[in-house]
């Protein structure tokens, strides 16, 4: 891959890795306020924490997906499936830079939990 295109993508991804860790320290900010007296808004208020909590967890995985690809350009494997060692295509790295496995390897991969 080109040092120009790996530049591109690196910033792309150090991007996001910054968007995403501003909304986990938003999230964690909103988690961590206080409760309200009133009994039926805590019960509202629990699950709208909730659903924040759920929100930063995705944004946790996400950042693992995007540091795990930005080890993965370090070390000159950026673009090749960790599990069959073909390349990934250039399409599906536009739609998800961070992805770590080409097409047939991540189908099946979703085939197999459906199962599970």
């Amino acid at each position: 891959m080109p040092a120009a295109r790996n530049e591109g993508l690196r910033q792309a991804l150090e991007a996001k890795k910054e968007e995403l860790t501003i909304r986990l320290d938003r999230i964690h900010a909103n988690l961590r306020r206080g409760s309200d007296a009133d009994s039926k808004e805590r019960a509202k208020e629990f699950e709208d924490n909730e659903v924040v909590d759920a929100l930063g967890n995705e944004a946790r995985e996400e950042l693992a997906k995007i540091s795990a690809a930005l080890q993965r350009l370090d070390a000159g494997r950026y673009g090749v499936c960790v599990e069959c060692g073909m390349d990934i295509l250039p399409g599906r790295l536009e739609v998800y830079p961070y992805a770590d496995e080409c097409i047939e390897c991540a189908e099946f991969d979703e085939r197999r939990q459906r199962r599970l």
